[in-house]
């Protein structure tokens, strides 16, 4: 495919144009580019010096007393063997036209911002920037290393590449982590409002509980006063007839005091007829006054009062019972201990029964 036709397929001429201007050696755009003949393929003139000595180590520049004829190697591109003169890489042909153009694409973009920074030089070869990147290891690397060094055999590509790419990646990423952070967000204040209802609805069925259980104490206090106050009453009732029967008993008992002395001042008069004159009434009124002692009297038992006793131990089981319903679980297990405990009781009357 041709420069023309590359450049009108692609859907970004700029970016197109940018990969047709790239060194295959650096992976950067072409410094000095010079024409390698016959294959007309394109490097930077000191892409093609390090290409040329490395072949012909034994070749030396313009400037050295020692001249050779020339050497050889072979394009990095089409593998087409190169045979040079004795001026080396300096009796190549220069490419005006690729110059121009790279000229021209670098005035177009010369409105985009410079990064900032210093490019990172390579650790092995320390006049060469990092400006491809294997592939195979994973690591940016310098063009010297693919074509000389450790990454000889390994798969490079261009450092901006798979720069785009990893940030694309990264960026990919961060999108997803930030997306796991809003939903670990939204489980938070989920959670969160779960906490503030459970405390409010603990709260709301604590009130709830507090009123039942206030209006049991209601209900027995008032049981309490209504019981107490039939007791009071029994407990007037029969005081009050006690003291009744007392204030009676002791009414008869200050007449047969004064009756007691009045017959034994008759006793000591000494005339006869002054004597019966009072006598026969004084005999009958001791005798009607002896008639008092059967006045009314309490019955056995009277001041017993073991009938107001209650008898609240069912009342008790109950209230030991009250609780906030049987989980399903307990209910199984409860019903399973009866079963067992009917099924041991079967088993110990047949045992008797044998």
């Amino acid at each position: 495919m041709d420069y023309k036709s590359s450049l009108i397929q692609d859907g970004n001429p700029m970016e197109n144009l940018e990969k047709q201007l790239i060194c295959p050696i650096c992976l950067e755009m072409f410094t000095k580019p010079v024409v390698i003949l016959p294959c007309q393929h394109n490097l930077c003139r000191k892409c093609a010096n390090d290409i040329f000595q490395a072949a012909n180590p034994y070749w030396t520049n313009r400037g050295s007393s020692v001249s050779m004829s020339g050497g050889r190697f072979r394009c990095p591109s089409c593998r087409h063997e190169v045979i040079m003169d004795r001026h080396g890489v300096y009796g190549l042909q220069r490419n005006l036209l690729v110059e121009n153009i790279i000229d021209i694409y670098k005035q177009e973009c010369s409105s985009r911002p410079l990064q900032k920074g210093s490019h990172p030089m390579c650790k092995e070869h320390e006049d060469e920037k990092i400006n491809i990147y294997c592939l195979t290891c994973e690591v940016p690397t310098c063009s010297m290393c693919k074509v000389f060094g450790a990454h000889q055999a390994c798969e490079v590509a261009p450092l901006q590449s798979v720069f785009q790419g990893q940030k694309t990646e990264l960026s990919n990423c961060i999108s997803m982590l930030v997306a796991g952070n809003d939903r670990m967000q939204t489980i938070i204040t989920q959670l969160e409002d779960s906490s503030r209802v459970t405390t409010e609805n603990s709260h709301q069925v604590k009130e709830e509980l507090s009123q039942k259980f206030d209006t049991l104490y209601a209900i027995l206090d008032e049981k309490k006063s209504e019981l107490l106050q039939r007791i009071t009453q029994e407990q007037e009732e029969k005081l009050s007839f006690i003291e009744a029967l007392i204030q009676q008993y002791r009414e008869q008992l200050d007449k047969s005091t004064k009756l007691v002395e009045t017959a034994i001042q008759s006793l000591d008069e000494p005339g006869g007829a002054t004597f019966l004159l009072s006598a026969k009434q004084l005999i009958q009124s001791i005798v009607e006054a002896s008639k008092g002692c059967q006045l009314g009297k309490t019955e056995q038992g009277f001041e017993n009062m073991d009938y107001f006793t209650l008898d609240l131990e069912h009342i008790a089981d109950t209230l030991r019972a009250i609780n906030f319903g049987i989980e399903e679980d307990e209910e199984e297990f409860i019903e399973e201990e009866e079963a067992q405990e009917e099924e041991v009781s079967t088993e110990e009357k047949e045992e008797g029964h044998q």
